[in-house]
């Protein structure tokens, strides 16, 4: 029944965007290894779509000042698009600019994280504070009726899909595992090198800790951290399965990773920029589920859910 769903959802899309190409503006802030992931997964997408229907353009930065992100959406909207898709900080000089950018008649999908409070058009990705209550329920089941402490690692509070992970992950850790405590570093931005300092300072100050959440990425350099202080982690949860955690989950270094599909998110971000019905409204969120992967059901490179 799906598959017949999707066949007439391409064949009407064939029909309405026959001659027409969209071209689309992909602005995010983030790790290159989680941009690349999403390159990859938008381009796979737009193969599946009637030739030349879509055109993307990235605009990747790790760390973008707030003031830059606000004049590229602003020269973006300026210089014309078909729509936006954007990974970006929930503050107010934002969520100012996706108004300017609506108010012009281009949708705005938020990717991953959303701006709840702007006028985007629709939100595509996970159920975030979801994902934080598994992490929790993993690492919760892993101690048991034991005392744990986990670093959780934010790449930055700035983001509100992280800050939603961190707040579903306490919830069900004070709710269920009490015996469980939270050290929390932020404003890594998911780089090597200050995720790193900042995971050797928790972990020098705090000798409790003995696992890790990592919501913001970094996690070759918090393991480093460990390495170095010579101290073990007893389970290590990660997000995103992009090259650095296949290598790392492969090799037992990672425990689980939280997996979602970028493909369907791609997808959905396309379909809400064809959409008219949506413009100038918020549409209903588009999320794809939460997968638990390990070594054993990694999905396969190039298969349906390649990316997380």
């Amino acid at each position: 029944m799906q598959s017949a769903i999707a066949e007439l959802e391409k064949q009407q899309t064939r029909g309405e965007m026959s001659g027409r190409k969209l071209a689309i503006d992909v602005v995010m802030e983030t790790p290159e290894r989680f941009s690349t992931a999403v390159r990859d997964a938008f381009e796979a997408e737009v193969a599946t779509f009637p030739p030349m229907v879509f055109r993307c353009r990235f605009h990747f930065a790790e760390v973008m000042k707030q003031a830059e992100l606000v004049q590229l959406l602003d020269r973006i909207r300026l210089r014309g698009t078909n729509g936006i898709v954007l990974k970006a900080p929930d503050v107010p000089d934002v969520a100012a600019a996706v108004s300017r950018a609506t108010e012009a008649g281009i949708p705005v999908v938020t990717l991953v994280t959303d701006l709840p409070n702007s006028s985007r058009t629709a939100y595509a990705g996970a159920d975030n504070r979801a994902a934080g209550e598994t992490a929790a329920y993993l690492i919760g089941e892993h101690f048991g009726d034991e005392a744990g402490r986990v670093l959780v690692t934010l790449s930055s509070g700035r983001f509100r899909g992280e800050e939603e992970r961190e707040i579903g992950f306490r919830r069900l850790l004070r709710e269920s595992y009490p015996r469980i405590g939270v050290t929390e570093i932020s404003e890594g931005h998911g780089t090597d090198a200050a995720t790193g300092t900042l995971a050797m300072q928790a972990i020098s100050a705090d000798p409790a800790i003995n696992a890790v959440y990592s919501i913001g990425g970094g996690n070759r350099a918090v393991l480093a951290a460990f390495e170095a202080a010579q101290r073990p982690i007893r389970i290590f949860v990660a997000h995103d399965l992009d090259a650095d955690n296949r290598a790392l989950l492969t090799a037992r270094e990672i425990s689980f990773v939280l997996h979602h599909d970028l493909r369907m998110d791609a997808r959905s971000a396309f379909r809400a920029v064809m959409s008219r019905s949506t413009r100038g409204g918020i549409a209903p969120p588009a999320l794809s589920a939460v997968e638990i992967v390990t070594p054993y059901n990694m999905p396969v490179l190039g298969s349906a859910l390649p990316f997380a």
